[in-house]
């Protein structure tokens, strides 16, 4: 038995190199794809290409019958280091040094610090010789940086949930540096403690300040825990191991529990699910050539103490059509009530655009310093490519659907604009915004040009159920998962949902396989615990006029899909976004799922002449709800291909694995295959 054994680990380990070997062939081919776009390519990254190799892998993953979705996130990984590899090759030509035969790197913290690991990600692409030095503070980098000690360093100016990290900004303003890169991490916060203790036992936990205050709302749960900080997380999570005291703990990433050997006792702490930190790589000298397509342009300046100097200097780039990223303010040293701004804009010192910006900006700022023009990861670029599916279909319906959407002609607009004047919604109207919104969810964008996918199960019944429900979302290209925790049923006897459970479970599926989520809100005490799970708050059709709900929610700051009532009409609905948008809340997502008339051959009567109607009056996204409104899983294709052509800006989908077994609403539910199918027909209308 253990010669069998050894003679299968052999065998392994044999398949193993070939891996390997075969993914430093791909780098090498890789590199040759670099030369030939060279660095005035428009864009090293060809989304379509992905696309197609994505579909490829899964239609081979199916043929041998491996999990699409295990291989869709190994490729993905594999693609964004290929895209690192080149762009970190086409840097390397504009490189402010001759490079280096060993390349010198310093960090903030020790090895598997969140510093550590974005140093190994942005640099470990160039291959060659690199050398990592970890330092106690961000001033170090800085000076060892401009005595020539190291060659980069790479540091965090800002995290998503804590906010910009103040020290940084300082040291780049008093420090003779240049950015000449980013990098994007994800933090995913853990909390870790020696094998043997639990949750419940944990009476102190040490982290990084910075990785304390992002996980505030989890720690204030744990009343029996105190908060020490630490030098860094990694750091913090050596000195418990360390310690060997079952009653401490640590906040730190998941790679440095496996460095030090640590039990993790809870994942995903923070109090935001999707946690970034954004890092910059600093040099001596700035890039001696442009930094390429999607670059980015740091300043700092300070203005003239003159009434409207700030709003003069914003003004300057407002007219040369330049985007700003960022803008941050931090007290001017020695000088009280004096500030210096940071900005960040989509562009390059190498531009005669931007060139003529600074001239002009020269005479509003008492200080102008050039922070560095660098590559920079767009939110395009950060969006994950989905898998271009081949047509399958089980049988030979149309092909696919066009998208229409009309456009009101000239001679009628001023009447539109009239009529609009009289409504009693104003922030919903197209008299306040005549653009359409966009609204963006994780790396998904509702409203744009691209219509998108909402589809899941009426009701999360078990984690083999949402699951796989959302493993085929994710491998036919759907963009949200969608799925009802807390379910308001006519009957008193109906499943009424898993609650707050489920919610854990929708969540869980999302992050594995990287949909945002969606779920129904039915109380205004929920808004908050639900949002701190669900990225997308539903408020269904039974409560489009409940106002204490719409009011809580238009004080949250996530996404809402808006139902329209049963009963109710285009204004009555309109009114309804109008309480969200009101009370702050601007990220409000109309949906069309039906309404009540005469009809009784379906559920209710989907109303697709609402869609041209809607998208005249109002600027807010609009998608369609066909399976609540047929009620029967055989019409809901059809429904949702007219929905698409008649101008819906997306569609909300109900699936399940065995919708005969479905706990709610079973007989509207696609099942897989038709799903599949659905995907297939409705491509060209989605591309």
């Amino acid at each position: 038995m253990s010669e069998h054994l050894e003679e299968v680990r052999k065998q392994l380990d044999t398949v193993d190199r070939r891996i390997v070997e075969s993914l430093a062939e791909r780098l090498e081919l890789v590199s040759k794809v670099a030369e030939a776009k060279g660095a005035g390519a428009p864009s090293l990254r060809d989304r379509e290409r992905e696309e197609e190799i994505l579909g490829r892998i899964t239609e081979s993953a199916r043929a041998v019958g491996i999990d699409e979705s295990f291989l869709v996130r190994l490729y993905r990984e594999i693609m964004d280091h290929s895209l690192r590899r080149q762009r970190a090759l086409l840097d390397d030509e504009s490189s402010p040094d001759d490079s280096p035969d060993i390349l010198v790197v310093g960090y903030q913290g020790t090895e598997a610090a969140y510093s550590h690991v974005a140093a190994t990600r942005h640099f470990g692409a160039l291959g060659g010789d690199i050398v990592y030095r970890g330092y106690d503070t961000f001033g170090q980098i800085g000076t060892a940086v401009q005595e020539g000690d190291i060659d980069r360093g790479i540091v965090p100016v800002e995290n998503t949930t804590a906010g910009s990290i103040n020290d940084v900004y300082d040291l780049l303003a008093a420090c003779d540096l240049s950015i000449v890169g980013e990098e994007v991490q994800v933090v995913d916060h853990c909390l870790m403690a020696p094998e043997g203790a639990s949750l419940a036992g944990v009476r102190t936990v040490y982290s990084h300040p910075q990785a304390l205050l992002q996980c505030s709302q989890f720690l204030a749960r744990q009343v029996h825990a105190r908060a020490e900080s630490y030098t860094d997380t990694a750091m913090a999570a050596r000195k418990v191991r360390d310690d060997r005291d079952l009653s401490r703990a640590a906040i730190a990433s998941e790679e440095a529990a496996r460095l030090y050997g640590l039990v993790v006792l809870q994942r995903g702490i923070a109090n935001q699910a999707e946690n970034f930190t954004r890092f910059v790589t600093i040099a001596r000298e700035p890039l001696t050539e442009a930094a390429g397509p999607g670059s980015k342009t740091s300043v700092v300046f300070s203005v003239r103490h003159e009434g409207g100097a700030l709003a003069a200097c914003l003004d300057v780039f407002a007219r040369h059509g330049l985007n700003l990223t960022k803008i941050e303010s931090r007290p001017r040293p020695n000088s009280p009530w004096q500030y210096l701004f940071y900005l960040d804009f989509e562009g390059d010192v190498a531009d005669e655009n931007v060139v003529d910006v600074f001239r002009e900006l020269a005479a509003h700022t008492t200080y102008l310093k050039v922070l560095g023009s660098y590559p920079s990861w767009s939110r395009e670029d950060r969006r994950p490519a989905r898998p271009r599916k081949a047509v399958r279909r089980s049988d030979s319906r149309t092909e696919g659907v066009p998208r229409v959407v009309g456009a009101a002609r000239e001679d009628t607009k001023d009447a539109i604009a009239a009529a609009l004047e009289r409504k009693p919604y104003r922030l919903a109207s197209r008299i306040t915004r005549t653009t359409d919104t966009e609204i963006v969810v994780g790396h998904v964008v509702i409203g744009g040009a691209r219509p998108v996918v909402i589809a899941g199960p009426c009701s999360v019944e078990s984690r083999e159920q949402v699951f796989a429900c959302a493993r085929i979302v994710s491998e036919l290209g759907g963009d949200l998962l969608r799925g009802g925790c807390f379910k308001p049923r006519t009957s008193p006897y109906s499943f009424q949902g898993m609650g707050y459970e489920g919610l854990d479970l929708l969540a869980e599926a999302g992050r594995e396989y990287g949909l945002p989520v969606v779920t129904e809100v039915l109380h205004p005490s929920d808004v908050g615990p639900v949002a701190e799970k669900a990225d997308v708050l539903q408020v269904g059709a039974r409560n489009m006029q409940n106002f204490s709900l719409l009011k809580e929610i238009g004080r949250s700051h996530r996404a809402v899909v808006l139902k329209r009532g049963m009963m109710s009409s285009v204004d009555e609905w309109l009114s309804a976004a109008e309480y969200i948008l009101s009370h702050g809340n601007q990220q409000v997502i109309l949906c069309e799922r039906g309404i009540r008339t005469f009809e009784t051959a379906t559920r209710a009567t989907l109303d697709l002449t609402v869609v041209p109607v809607v998208r005249e009056r109002s600027h807010l996204p609009l998608i369609v709800d066909p399976s609540h409104a047929c009620g029967t899983s055989r019409w809901v294709p059809d429904l949702a291909k007219a929905a698409l052509a008649a101008g819906a800006q997306g569609v909300m989908i109900e699936i399940h694995p065995e919708p005969e077994r479905a706990l709610s609403d079973g007989p509207q539910a696609l099942r897989f295959d038709a799903f599949t199918d659905l995907m297939a027909e409705a491509a060209m209308a989605r591309s």
